[in-house]
């Protein structure tokens, strides 16, 4: 038992520097998927947001709902379609990713206030929070747009009154327009216009492993440098370069540290955050180290 208790004390201590280095500071965290599906992950996340709005930090959560728009959608019996990984969105599209979204939102809102936070969420024309425009490219995808800005005064002045704001990646247009964003590349965004300490994605796995198959293989610290030479050798690939892409974004921009972690680690952030060794991956601003 008391060594047991020695143990507690010695993680507390461990995490002291690191609870005096980030007071007062702002960390974006993104997280969905997987995480928002299953009650334990869910629990996890926000019991350790919970914890960094304690002990000082200024937390801003972007969320997703992939999994229940494609489902919905799936059972309203529309095609589900992407063109280079963007959901294309129709008009019914985007009137059921704004129902998930607004859902989703909501649900965090209410267990992040169970959890004795105060908390506010933005979902689309909720304060219009997020200004964008139509995506232009070479294949229409409908209601898919680009960032113009965020209104960061509401979001800083949330903050400063220890209110956690929860944001739904739903854009505005000066028409009024909603328009269809990536949660990813809003979270990224975001921590840059915020000039984030730290910009956090929670993902379904580990961070960046040079061999997927191999959990000793994890590459702890990457350079933004170091990305592209990642990229040539095939360590990044697939569904993790957008991922790496906003952690790239995030750091160019000004973000001092940002974070690829495994969400289906109980209390990732809290290990990530507080302690010595932390367990993902962490993507920082400098030049290539010579052999990534």
């Amino acid at each position: 038992m008391v060594k047991k208790a020695a143990q507690k004390v010695e993680t507390l201590i461990e995490a002291l520097p690191y609870i005096r280095r980030f007071f007062g500071k702002v960390v974006v965290v993104k997280y969905g998927g997987s995480a928002v599906e299953q009650d334990d992950l869910n629990n996890s996340i926000l019991e350790d947001i919970t914890f960094m709005s304690l002990v000082g930090i200024h937390p801003v959560v972007v969320h997703g709902a992939g999994p229940f728009i494609t489902k919905r959608m799936e059972a309203a019996g529309m095609e589900v379609k992407f063109v280079s990984g963007i959901r294309v969105t129709d008009k019914k599209t985007l009137e059921i990713v704004t129902e998930a979204l607004t859902e989703v939102n909501r649900e965090v809102v209410r267990q992040l206030s169970e959890l004795g936070n105060e908390a506010k969420g933005f979902v689309g024309h909720n304060g219009e929070l997020i200004r964008a425009k139509k995506k232009q490219q070479a294949v229409d995808v409908g209601f898919v747009g680009d960032i113009l800005g965020f209104d960061t005064r509401i979001l800083h002045s949330l903050l400063k009154s220890r209110i956690i704001p929860v944001v739904a990646p739903l854009g505005v247009g000066e028409d009024g327009q909603l328009y269809n964003l990536n949660a990813d590349t809003v979270a990224a965004e975001l921590a840059r216009a915020m000039q984030a300490e730290k910009f956090v994605l929670l993902t379904n796995v580990n961070g960046i492993m040079r061999d997927v198959n191999d959990p000793d293989s994890l590459l702890s610290t990457v350079t933004v440098g170091d990305v592209e030479v990642l990229k040539e050798q095939k360590v990044i690939q697939g569904g993790m370069i957008p991922k790496v892409d906003a952690c790239v974004h995030a750091a160019a921009g000004g973000v001092a540290k940002t974070h690829i972690i495994n969400a289906q680690v109980m209390h990732a952030l809290l290990v990530e955050i507080y302690t010595d060794k932390g367990i993902g991956t962490e993507i920082v601003p400098g030049k290539k180290k010579g052999k990534a």
